[in-house]
């Protein structure tokens, strides 16, 4: 073994047993704390944390330099952060490059997934991954953490009861935003050069199809049912609509300047897109599609740079992180309108609220 290999070795170990500790944590928490909005501010180098009933900022906590995503998992018990390991380390260069966003810097030697408890908000784990890390998602039953590694091309999967990280699959270029469908069975990535939706088997943890899309696809979506996934065309101005059965596009939805994440109601019913714009010529909507006619039915203004989106388990507000403006917007669903502006840390990027 050389001596790069050893030491990422003692990395993964170290990452485990910080991964221990918040496995253990996490069991002895009776019940998640609930309603709670976290936002990962890249530019602060922390995560907001917004009390999802007052609409008020209640904590900030330290992270690692650059944090990009965050993920509640699906019990809500832990949240997953992105970053590039220790705030202070060199900067090699931008993250995510050729994406318009706030800023975010790349550790020359991998990033790291950061892992909040969410009854205390504090930091209990560390687990370093592949370098650039943008998205990160937990699958539906909570047993592995998928992380988007930019910077290498490939996708990271962290075995969560087994403490391990189990393997890295090789995806297309720039991979960015991803999810896992609604039955656990695939994970998607929108390659953000490569102008494809990478397509993964959860089972075998293989990359079992690429689906062309577009120019400068960012973030992928579900319904909630399974019928539809979604993709956003950065370079496009448009949503491109996939047919998850025949993995092919059926049709694409124009919408604001620069469109980056996407998230459907609980209801499969209507889908919302952040428009970020560019920091030049920033966005600072949100397109409201139907999802039966696949028209919009509304575009609501939020702030400077639209970015990240995501809809409650109620399906009664969106929050939407304004990066340009380092503000987070809360919609009301039926209303579609502005109810709360809640100002956060710099650079607001990715977005999760508890279950």
């Amino acid at each position: 073994m050389n001596t790069r290999d050893m030491t990422k070795t003692c990395q993964v170990g170290r990452g485990i047993a910080w991964l221990s500790a918040a496995v253990l944590l996490a069991a002895g928490s009776a019940v998640a704390a609930p309603g709670k909005v976290y936002v990962a501010d890249e530019e602060a180098n922390t995560v907001s944390v917004i009390d999802a009933a007052s609409f008020k900022k209640i904590r900030s906590i330290p992270v690692g330099q650059g944090p990009h995503n965050v993920q509640v998992a699906p019990d809500g018990k832990l949240v997953w952060v992105t970053n590039n390991g220790e705030p202070g380390m060199a900067v090699e260069k931008p993250a995510h490059e050729g994406m318009p966003k706030s800023s975010g810097g790349a550790m020359a030697g991998g990033g790291a997934v950061w892992v909040i408890d969410t009854a205390t908000d504090r930091v209990v784990a560390k687990v370093p991954v592949g370098m650039h890390p943008a998205h990160v998602v937990v699958t539906p039953d909570g047993r592995h953490a998928y992380v988007a590694n930019g910077g290498e091309n490939t996708v990271s999967v962290v075995d969560i009861p087994a403490q391990r990280v189990v393997g890295t699959i090789p995806v297309g270029a720039s991979p960015h935003g991803l999810r896992i469908s609604p039955d656990g069975k695939r994970a998607w990535v929108a390659n953000l050069k490569g102008g494809t939706v990478s397509v993964i088997d959860t089972r075998t943890r293989k990359q079992i199809a690429r689906i062309a899309v577009g120019k400068g696809p960012a973030q992928v979506g579900f319904t909630p049912d399974g019928r539809l996934g979604f993709v956003s065309l950065s370079e496009e101005n448009r949503v491109a609509v996939i047919d998850p059965a025949s993995r092919k596009v059926i049709r694409k939805v124009s919408v604001g300047t620069v469109p980056i994440q996407v998230y459907a109601t609980p209801d499969s019913r209507l889908l919302f897109v952040a428009n970020q714009g560019t920091r030049e010529k920033p966005g600072s909507t949100v397109s409201i599609i139907d999802l039966k006619t696949f028209k919009i039915v509304a575009t609501v203004e939020t702030g400077s740079g639209a970015h990240g989106v995501v809809v409650d388990r109620d399906g009664r507000h969106a929050f939407v992180t304004n990066t340009y403006a380092n503000t987070v917007s809360v919609l009301d669903v039926v209303e579609r309108k502005v109810i709360a502006t809640v100002p956060v840390g710099g650079g607001p990027n990715g977005v999760s609220v508890t279950p």
